[in-house]
């Protein structure tokens, strides 16, 4: 009894003609029926009832039908899983990472993934967060950590790694800095600095403007907290930042929670509903790695 012979009569009985399920297995009729033929001597019944125009199952193919579905899926079964080591041994795994970002425990993560599957070869890739979705959705890049102000991009798995409120970083001397509370109108009096557009944080900043009619003035724009930081120091702008990234500023900035912005900065990572073996493992070991640092926290 052969895998083939159980295919070729799974199709018979589905499709209940030798004629459509030969077209179906892509060989000839003949071909089909000589298999059938030779499984029903090997178990001593016949299989199908071939005396009407519609070929139905005798009661012995009843009977069997169940379990040569059931040899079928455990063979695939067993495919899927040696091609899932294969590609674990030797192949390739392309992870994305929004500009300007960061995050030890992704980088964990990877060092994990690499000493687990050292014949893996991991390229790291740099970029907007919309230009990410886009090479996810597109399977150019496996997994990608992006900012966001919004819940998984259409057709794509995501999980949120962090979840923060919007601050403005100022200079001492600034009138923002005399405030015990700042709203978006009061940013709105002054110019800022801030991510470009298709930045998770510029996207959040954006919509929470929007809600509240106002159209704050740009002044300058980059792709790294520290030159945004940097920026403002200088008193070029009042700087637009995340929780965690304002908290690296130490001293250098006084920053002020913007109450009214109700649209936290998200960043997440982003997959494709149907990922490889590769992006599977390093999504484990980057829950594992948030989870540690969380834990440590």
């Amino acid at each position: 009894m052969e895998l083939r012979q159980l295919e070729y009569f799974v199709a018979v009985a589905e499709e209940r003609n030798f004629t459509r399920a030969a077209e179906r297995v892509r060989i000839s009729q003949s071909g089909v029926s000589a298999q059938i033929r030779q499984l029903e001597r090997e178990l001593g019944a016949e299989l199908f009832d071939r005396s009407a125009r519609t070929t139905t199952l005798t009661v012995a193919g009843k009977a069997a039908l169940e379990h040569a579905r059931v040899a079928l899926a455990a063979a695939g079964a067993v495919g899927q899983a040696v091609g899932e080591v294969t590609g674990l041994i030797r192949g390739r795994l392309t992870v994305g990472m929004v500009i300007g970002c960061t995050v030890t425990p992704l980088f964990e993560a990877l060092a994990a993934f690499h000493r687990a599957h050292p014949g893996v070869e991991i390229s790291l890739l740099e970029d907007a967060s919309d230009r990410l979705v886009e090479r996810v959705r597109d399977g150019a890049v496996d997994v990608a950590l992006i900012g966001t102000a919004s819940a998984a991009p259409d057709g794509l798995e995501a999980w949120t790694v962090l979840s923060e409120r919007l601050v403005a970083a100022v200079p001492a001397g600034h009138p923002l800095a005399e405030l015990r509370q700042v709203t978006l109108r009061d940013l709105a009096a002054h110019p800022l600095v801030c991510m470009p557009p298709g930045t998770g944080l510029r996207t959040a900043l954006d919509r929470a403007c929007a809600v509240q009619g106002l159209r704050p003035a740009i002044a300058l724009q980059a792709g790294a907290a520290a030159a945004i930081a940097d920026l403002a120091a200088r008193g070029l702008g009042v700087a637009v930042l995340s929780e965690s990234m304002a908290a690296s500023l130490g001293d250098r900035l006084t920053t002020r929670t913007i109450e009214d912005a109700e649209v936290p900065a998200l960043l997440a990572l982003v997959w494709r509903v149907r990922h490889s073996p590769a992006a599977r493992e390093l999504l484990a070991h980057s829950r594992r790695a948030f989870a540690a640092e969380r834990g440590g926290a």
